[in-house]
């Protein structure tokens, strides 16, 4: 099978389309025939080995993982003989973080793990890139215990993680206050932020609104240059170890004073019924990922290369 291969850290340009065996599946596996996948913050980090201790997960010296990829939708190929939830020629979705290898025409996973039917008359396109990022904002708004009329500020909204964020926010019923540039004022607005600022003419940390939580999704502010935004018993939540990893010492030593106080999930629950409940958004249409743009897999470098510069719109697909 074709696969997007990296057998060293560095630049975009360690990735190479080369053929590769196909997986083998476990008994309790599903092989899925991938046919849309991402390039996210997630693979840009884990190619570069930035921050550097990632190594310690991935490999010191060259990564363990040479096929990275977390987000895919596909067709099931083949089943292993314990396996009851799928059959052959089912439409699938979900996200392999654990072992990666989406960036490939087949992929192997556990069948009770993080992947579930792709909603009925939802193209692939809009499945592959519903997991990640959605499961992160998701995950995050549950953590800090954001519930209906409370008020929020989404800080990087028109990233994956951001725009997420918002239509889930305004879903729960809560008041979203959002950033982004001027060209995605509008899209902000019709993702259901309540207002937008638009940081290239105004300063948001000036903003003299208060917020139960400021929510920074694409780890460009400080909770220094954001505690005055927050209420007295208010949340900074980010999604990002911040400049100088600052965010988890912070996390752990603001839960115990009283008052404003970091907040960054790692724990991150993945199973299928976190999956199942983007597929249920997606049903209702509660979520829909926001699309900057498409690449072949041919043409995965041009992917690696546009998400690096910081600018994207959304998500970034690769077909296979």
């Amino acid at each position: 099978m074709r696969a997007a291969v990296s057998s060293r850290y560095g630049p975009p340009e360690v990735v190479r389309i080369a053929e590769v065996p196909r997986p083998r599946i476990a008994g309790d596996q599903v092989l899925v025939q991938v046919a849309v996948t991402t390039v996210n913050r997630t693979d840009c980090g884990l190619r570069a080995a930035h921050p550097f201790f990632v190594r310690a997960f991935t490999g010191l010296r060259r990564p363990r993982v040479h096929i990275w990829g977390t987000e895919f939708a596909g067709t099931v190929a083949d089943v292993g003989d314990r396996v009851q939830s799928f059959t052959i020629g089912d439409r699938v979705f979900g996200y392999a973080e654990d072992t990666f290898g989406a960036h490939a025409e087949y992929l192997a996973m556990p069948a009770h793990g993080p992947i579930a039917a792709v909603p009925a008359d939802l193209p692939f396109e809009q499945a592959a890139p519903s997991t990640e990022a959605a499961h992160y904002a998701l995950c995050d708004i549950r953590a800090a215990g954001i519930g209906a009329g409370q008020d929020v500020l989404v800080h990087g909204a028109t990233g994956a993680i951001g725009s997420a964020a918002v239509q889930l926010l305004a879903h729960l019923g809560v008041r979203v206050t959002a950033t982004c540039d001027t060209a995605h004022v509008d899209l902000v607005k019709s993702l259901g932020a309540d207002r937008v600022i638009d940081r290239t003419v105004e300063d948001f940390t000036q903003d003299p609104q208060r917020y139960d939580v400021v929510f920074d999704a694409v780890g460009k502010s400080s909770f220094r240059s954001c505690r005055h935004l927050l209420r007295p018993r208010g949340i900074y939540l980010s999604s990002d170890l911040g400049a100088y990893a600052q965010n988890p010492p912070l996390a752990l030593t603001t839960r115990l004073l009283p008052g404003r106080r970091v907040m960054l999930p790692l724990g991150r629950k993945r199973d299928s019924a976190a999956i199942q409940h983007i597929a249920e958004l997606l049903h209702t249409g509660a979520f829909r990922p926001v699309i900057d743009r498409s690449y072949p897999l041919a043409r995965i470098v041009e992917a690696y290369r546009y998400v690096g510069t910081g600018q994207k719109v959304g998500n970034v697909l690769v077909t296979v």
